[in-house]
């Protein structure tokens, strides 16, 4: 199926041809996430078919600090431009001031920057998707899903509690559950950390202590596989509806095999193209427009065969 990029300016949704030896520096919050895997394996394409491009990648292992001498290294090393997966949005203003202050254009990617409500400074761009539609597309599936059920009760699994698109996902999924149109109890809602082992041990001792649920709403797939797995280990599934963000290809076998019912892709591989186009067009000289938009979709088992590769 055809999926669009929203950019704020038409000249960078294109490519742009690249400078000779373009080096670009790309620090990623951590190699051990699946979605984020997806996202630099689309910066690593994008970059193998633009000619002259080369990339230094680094893992930042979800360390502020680490990040921040990684960028100074990008620095001190005269490379032609950098992208930054951030592993703390609130914390970007030193790698901001590190790049702009040597004139290197920077490219932050999917983890927005304090400075994007800000204002982002010259030189500099976000690419990612708006995560106020994430939560409202999670939230409208699930309220789809228990459209008929009274007094419904939901958990909420969260990613880390100071990241940005965690927060908004849940304040979204949270608005949604509150309005007349689909009331939904909130009984319980806990820090997951993106990760799919403390999702279900999380679930787990929730239903070992008694708590009744009829969702479980999570900031991402793997969490809301890690709920999955809690259930299936007790009772089951049986009617619980579990719902995630990204469909990654595992939360998309999850959802086949009937262990989800709900998920909403983000385009991690779209992100990343496009981050390596904005960064090969700053280098070349071109203005950086301060936001690019990639949309997310909702997926349910009804449309799930579009989005499996």
């Amino acid at each position: 199926m055809t999926r669009l990029i929203a950019t704020t300016a038409l000249c960078l949704s294109l490519a742009a041809p690249a400078l000779a030896d373009t080096q670009i520096g790309v620090s990623m919050t951590s190699f051990d996430n699946p979605f984020l895997t997806i996202l630099l394996n689309g910066i690593r394409a994008e970059a193998e078919k633009t000619p002259g491009v080369t990339l230094s990648v680094e893992d930042a292992q979800l360390d502020v600090a680490r990040q921040l001498n990684q960028v100074q290294n990008f620095v001190a090393n005269g490379v032609d431009a950098i992208i930054v997966n951030a592993v703390d949005g609130d914390s970007t203003a030193a790698i901001t001031a590190a790049a702009t202050g040597a004139g290197i254009p920077l490219i932050y990617v999917n983890h927005p920057p304090a400075e994007l409500e800000t204002g982002m400074p010259q030189g500099t761009g976000y690419v990612g998707s708006r995560e106020t539609d994430a939560g409202r597309l999670e939230a409208a599936a699930v309220c789809e899903a228990l459209k008929g059920r009274k007094d419904a009760k939901a958990v909420i699994l969260m990613g880390p509690l100071e990241n940005h698109a965690a927060l908004v996902r849940t304040r979204m999924v949270e608005e949604a559950f509150a309005s007349p149109d689909c009331p939904v109890e909130v009984v319980e809602k806990q820090a997951a950390n993106w990760n799919r082992v403390q999702a279900q041990d999380l679930v787990a001792s929730w239903m070992t202590a008694g708590l009744e649920f009829d969702a479980v709403v999570a900031n991402n797939d793997e969490m809301a596989i890690g709920a999955a797995q809690a259930l299936a280990a007790a009772a089951g599934k049986g009617d619980i509806v579990i719902a995630g963000i990204d469909a990654t290809a595992d939360g998309l076998a999850a959802m086949e095999a009937g262990q989800m019912d709900v998920t909403v892709y983000q385009n991690a591989t779209g992100q990343g193209e496009q981050a390596v186009r904005a960064a090969v067009a700053a280098a070349s000289g071109e203005t950086v427009e301060p936001e690019h938009w990639i949309p997310f979709e909702p997926v349910t088992p009804a449309n799930m065969a579009d989005y499996r590769k």
